[in-house]
């Protein structure tokens, strides 16, 4: 596979009263992402009414995103996270490869593949 950063963009809308689940879980998540070594970047963004939520992934390259879609963090807490909320989006930038792909796809992702790019 070649080598190519691969980012997902997850948007979450979170359940009236669950806030604070969410927020727990998702510290989880971080904590646990941390120490994957291929993770280049696991962002979380909040709309001020706390009702909104973005997760910026971004992993070295296609074998790290497998390897954190087939971790606990994804197995485990991100199931617990949707009894909180609901993904409203899911899109995956870069070239993931042959195996991720029809993983993502499966758990309903919409792929963008390079077109144009300047990568640094």
């Amino acid at each position: 596979m070649a080598k190519t950063t691969v980012r997902f963009i997850v948007s979450f809308t979170i359940k009236d009263g669950q806030f604070e689940a969410f927020d727990a879980v998702a510290k989880a998540m971080t904590a646990l992402t941390q120490m994957e070594s291929g993770t280049l970047v696991y962002d979380w963004y909040l709309s001020p009414d706390r009702t909104q939520c973005r997760l910026y992934e971004s992993y070295v390259d296609g074998s790290a995103a497998i390897a954190h879609m087939t971790s606990r963090v994804v197995q485990e807490l991100l199931p617990k996270l949707l009894g909180f909320s609901a993904i409203s989006g899911f899109e995956v930038y870069g070239d993931p490869g042959p195996v991720a792909a029809p993983m993502l796809v499966g758990a309903g992702a919409t792929l963008y593949p390079p077109w144009h790019a300047i990568g640094r």
